[in-house]
């Protein structure tokens, strides 16, 4: 039986139960043992997916400005304090005492 597809392509497999494969265009009165080891072609398995999963972490600074604003309050808080004063005043009496003789 021969294959012309996938891996055995030109090939020609015997049996099912015990798998056999030789190449077509090999003698079949060739002994086995004396010669070198024949190269098969390379067998393509189904390609393998693997998914690596990476965390990156990227900064972004923010830049938030913020004004400090002062407002001062002026309050004026009155205060009376009494400020004492005292005058002083003198009346001048003159009291002119004259005898009899003056008058």
């Amino acid at each position: 039986m021969t294959d012309n597809m996938g891996m055995y392509q030109g090939y020609s497999v015997e049996g099912s139960a015990e798998l056999k494969v030789t190449p077509d265009k090999m003698a079949e009165n060739s002994s086995c043992c004396m010669e070198a080891p024949m190269m098969c072609p390379p067998v393509y398995e189904c390609p393998q997916e693997r998914c690596i999963h990476k965390q990156i972490i990227h900064e972004v600074p923010h830049v938030q400005p913020i004004n400090t604003r002062i407002i001062n309050h002026h309050i004026y808080r009155h205060t009376y304090t009494p400020c004492y004063t005292c005058t002083e005043e003198n009346e001048v009496c003159n009291v002119n005492v004259c005898g009899p003789k003056y008058m």
